[in-house]
C-alpha cells in the first residue's frame, strides 16, 4: 500500500490542494489520509456554538467532498461535519475511485476545553469501532482524541487491521504527546498508524501539522512539516499481518 499523509492549512485550501493534487500523481498514492474536518476552518474554537458556523462548514465540505477525484488517489480517507436529522455528527468518509464517497465511523470522544469545544457543537455518537474494507485492505478509524481510547486499538487488532487512521486537528504545543499517542496505539492494534492534521491558525490556537506514520511495533517512519506537508511511503501490509501474532497482541485479555 503506497499511503500518503498530509498537514494542511485550511485558510490556504487552493493551493495546497493543487499542491497535494501534484504530490499524489507524482508519488502514484493509493491512500491519502486527510486532517479531521479539513475542508473549512477549524470551528470549534468558542465555547457557545454557531449555527452559521457551522452549515458554513457543512457546505463546504459537501463542495470539496465533490473534488475528491481531482486527486487521482484510489482511496482517501477523512472527516466531515453532518446533519444527519436532528443530529449534528463529525463522521469518517471514505472514498474509492470504484465506489465513490461512502460514510463510516461517527466520532464518539468529544473534548471540550480551550479552542476545541466539540461537545457543544455537535453530537456524540454511540460506541461503535468495526473495522472497514478498502479492498483487500482492513482500515480502523479512530477520530482524533479516540486515538487515547485504546481498547478500541485492541479491539481493531481483532478484527486484523493492516492500517490505523487517525484523522486529527491538535494544537502546536502537543506535537510529541500525539506522536507518542500514535506510537502507543500502533503497537496496541499492530498495525501501521497513520495522521493527518491541521496546520495554521484557528482563533488564537497554533494548529500542529506533524501528521506521522508509525509501524506496527511504533517506530516512527515519517513525519509532515512546513517544508514537507505530504509524505508517501510504501508500507508492507505482511508486516501488520504477521504483527497480530507477536507481543502483545497476542497476549489474551478475556475476562476470567
Amino acid at each position: 500500500m503506497r499511503a500518503t499523509i498530509t498537514e494542511i492549512d485550511p485558510s490556504q485550501l487552493e493551493s495546497q490542494w493543487e499542491a497535494l493534487r501534484h504530490h499524489v500523481r507524482q508519488a502514484a498514492s493509493q491512500l491519502v489520509l486527510l486532517p479531521e474536518m479539513c475542508f473549512a476552518p477549524w470551528f470549534c474554537t468558542t465555547p457557545r456554538p454557531d449555527e452559521v458556523r457551522w452549515r458554513s462548514a457543512v457546505d463546504s465540505h459537501d463542495q470539496w467532498l465533490r473534488r475528491l477525484p481531482e486527486l487521482g488517489a484510489e482511496t482517501i480517507v477523512g472527516t466531515s461535519p453532518r446533519a444527519l436529522g436532528e443530529k449534528k455528527l463529525n463522521v469518517a468518509y471514505i472514498w474509492t475511485r470504484s465506489a465513490g464517497l461512502r460514510w463510516d465511523h461517527q466520532k464518539t470522544y468529544l473534548p471540550n476545553d480551550d479552542g476545541y469545544w466539540e461537545a457543544n457543537w455537535y453530537d456524540r455518537s454511540p460506541v461503535d469501532f468495526q473495522c472497514a474494507a478498502i479492498g483487500a485492505t482492513r482500515a480502523g478509524i479512530m477520530i482524533c482524541t479516540e486515538i487515547w481510547f485504546m481498547q478500541h486499538a485492541r479491539e481493531y487488532s481483532r478484527q486484523g487491521i493492516h492500517l490505523l487512521l487517525n484523522p486529527r486537528s491538535t494544537p502546536m504545543g502537543t506535537n510529541e504527546k500525539w506522536l507518542a499517542g500514535g506510537r502507543s496505539a500502533a503497537v496496541v492494534s499492530g498495525a501501521f498508524c497513520l495522521s493527518s492534521n491541521h496546520s495554521g491558525h484557528a482563533g488564537h490556537i497554533e494548529l500542529g501539522g506533524a501528521g506521522w506514520i508509525c509501524d506496527p511495533d511504533g517506530a516512527v517512519l515519517a513525519v509532515t512539516g512546513a517544508d514537507q506537508p505530504f509524505v508517501t511511503l510504501d508500507l508492507d501490509l505482511r508486516l501488520a499481518e504477521a504483527a497480530k501474532s507477536t507481543y502483545p497482541r497476542y497476549v489474551d485479555d478475556s475476562p476470567l
